[in-house]
């Protein structure tokens, strides 16, 4: 099974993500919008796997100090379009140490440096705008969820198989 390591989005900021999507398609961007259910915030992208005991493992040796984060400008990398989370240092620190615990249980990841944002289109087309306006939302992180994707009638869907709070 294909699956990573995520923060999911509240209502609100759910919400303020899927205005920021309404204001893209009026720009005419076009691209693989995420569906609004499939919003997040990656911490840390696994991959197939057989077993997610070891993965599981590291992310209950982790403890979970709740911090907040916040919306906070746009950004491409290459043909995506993300919308970047602005938190204090707490958020880094924490991909980080669950990194480090994914490593001590053997478990492979994508090691590309984090970045925290929230992908809203994939394979973007159109003029890409100089400014977008971003709605000043924010959240309080208080659950890291296992999440696993899969394809169900050509649609890619992502379940939570396990969370820590």
């Amino acid at each position: 099974m294909r699956v990573f390591l995520a923060v999911q989005p509240s209502d609100d900021l759910r919400n303020a993500l899927i205005k920021v999507m309404h204001e893209t398609k009026k720009l005419g961007l076009g691209g693989n919008y995420v569906p609004a259910q499939n919003l997040h915030m990656t911490l840390a992208f696994i991959g197939e796997v057989n077993d997610i005991e070891g993965i599981k493992a590291a992310m209950q040796a982790v403890p979970l100090e709740q911090y907040r984060i916040s919306l906070d400008g746009h950004g491409f990398f290459g043909d995506l379009l993300y919308v970047g989370v602005k938190g204090n240092q707490k958020i880094k620190k924490y991909a980080s140490d669950l990194k480090k615990e994914l490593d001590k249980n053997g478990v492979s990841y994508d090691r590309s440096k984090f970045e925290p944002h929230i992908t809203i289109i994939r394979k973007v087309t159109g003029r890409r705008p100089a400014s977008l306006a971003i709605p000043k939302q924010e959240m309080t992180v208080k659950k890291v969820s296992l999440m696993k994707s899969e394809q169900k009638n050509g649609k890619t869907v992502y379940k939570e198989i396990f969370s820590v709070n």
